[in-house]
């Protein structure tokens, strides 16, 4: 699975550096064509399981990380079509956040960056990223507003995550997918609750994870796991939309 790192010129937004600089917002998200997974929230799961498959993800850090399947191959999201179009009523938050990211600067400091190389960026047209006194515009404070939410929704993730790979829930899962064409694929590195080890949790255990909301999320992971053949479809309509015509008779 490969993260969908598609900042290719991600700066820190300086207030002098920027300070003329204007947002021209767009529903296009070719951007994102090449990204086969992204990093989703626990608060994202309720909407996330009825169009995505959720898995976990170990990183270089060894961290655990949930993210929704977007593809089934390196550089694949099939659900971004041929126009730029998000192609589904959920459209994950790490997608959302986009040009706009947090970038950890050390141990404790966090710092607001952008991607550069965002096509609508300009100094004509679109939302101001600051106004004449230098201050933030409202779009911008709505952007770090959006952002702050989003780390703590992640940080409060991540302890979730914590507890599940602590507590020994998590299993490799090796899914070989077989395709319309009669071509398999083999995905490794995904990571799922193994529910006979849930099933075997203390019952005190058990109570803990139903009042902190985390078995509601186990849940959701699992049910979300159903999605994977939808996957497969649009793998199989993907591939009749690009058909050659067939030659006259």
């Amino acid at each position: 699975m490969s993260e969908a790192m598609y900042y290719e010129r991600p700066v820190l937004l300086e207030r002098e550096k920027h300070r003329g600089w204007r947002v021209k917002t767009s529903s296009n998200y070719a951007f994102a064509r090449g990204a086969n997974s992204v990093h989703v929230a626990g608060v994202e799961f309720p909407e996330a399981m009825k169009e995505y498959a959720i898995v976990f993800t170990r990183g270089a850090n060894k961290k655990i990380s949930p993210v929704v399947m977007l593809g089934l191959r390196m550089r694949e999201n099939l659900f971004v079509d041929a126009q730029g179009q998000w192609d589904a009523s959920y459209i994950p938050a790490f997608v959302r956040r986009y040009p706009f990211v947090l970038a950890q600067l050390d141990d404790s400091n966090l710092g607001v960056c952008i991607d550069e190389a965002y096509a609508g960026f300009n100094d004509r047209e679109g939302e101001a990223l600051f106004d004449a006194q230098g201050g933030n515009t409202p779009f911008l404070a709505n952007a770090l507003e959006f952002l702050e939410k989003y780390q703590k929704e992640f940080h409060r993730t991540a302890l979730f995550c914590q507890r599940l790979d602590e507590a020994g829930l998590l299993r490799e899962m090796t899914a070989k997918v077989d395709l319309h064409d009669g071509h398999d694929i083999t995905m490794t590195g995904l990571l799922v609750v193994d529910e006979p080890r849930l099933m075997a949790l203390p019952d005190a255990t058990v109570l803990s994870m139903f009042r902190s909301g985390e078995l509601h999320l186990v849940a959701m992971h699992l049910a979300s796991l159903s999605n994977m053949h939808r996957l497969v479809q649009r793998v199989a309509q993907n591939r009749a939309s690009v058909q050659p015509a067939p030659l006259p008779g």
